[in-house]
């Protein structure tokens, strides 16, 4: 997909997602800044619209996996995927606020935009993905796992071995968090 619209990723979206709830969040993520905030502050993504792409490419990514891995008999529906990749991020949504600062061009100041981090609910990374979704449309116990733990050793405390047991137990984690990865090292640059 050469560029990603809104339409698109909507469309996309209640294709495969059809799940009680499902509408209402939708709705929400409309009303939020879901599909202008960016995936970072200034690592991968960080424009206008980033996050939205970011979490197409992860749910690309694992789909792929998916179809890498289980061939004949796939686990997980079309939908616990979408839910999964589309969704991972909501934990972002109304996260980022845009800043100005000044930066020396060609010897000359001038005004540019960056995003800052304003924390408005913490409740930390995964946790909070899973927290909002669950406000709108039930989980599988597959699906909350994967989601809390895509961001693997990066989202870990000291001496919580809990991922080692999500990842043992629940493959999905694992494929949501190499597909994160992917998306986020292989597919996406600093800037786009």
């Amino acid at each position: 997909m050469a560029e990603l619209t809104k339409e698109a990723f909507v469309a996309l979206y209640q294709q495969k997602i059809q799940r009680k709830g499902a509408e209402k969040l939708l709705e929400w993520m409309e009303k939020s800044d879901f599909f202008t905030a960016p995936a970072s502050t200034r690592f991968h993504l960080a424009f206008s619209g980033g996050l939205m792409v970011h979490s197409y490419n992860v749910y690309q990514r694992l789909a792929a996996l998916m179809k890498a891995e289980y061939p004949e008999d796939p686990p997980y529906s079309d939908e616990t995927l979408a839910i999964c990749g589309l969704l991972h991020d909501l934990c972002k949504v109304n996260y980022y606020k845009e800043e100005l600062r000044n930066v020396k061009v060609d010897g000359n100041w001038e005004q540019r935009p960056f995003y800052t981090v304003d924390e408005l609910l913490p409740y930390g990374h995964g946790e909070k993905s899973v927290f909002i979704i669950e406000r709108f449309m039930r989980l599988g116990i597959d699906e909350a796992i994967a989601i809390r733990y895509h961001m693997g050793g990066f989202d870990s405390k000291p001496g919580d071995y809990s991922i080692s047991k999500a990842y043992e137990q629940h493959p999905l984690a694992v494929l949501l968090h190499a597909a994160d990865l992917m998306a986020t090292y292989l597919d996406e640059t600093r800037n786009g």
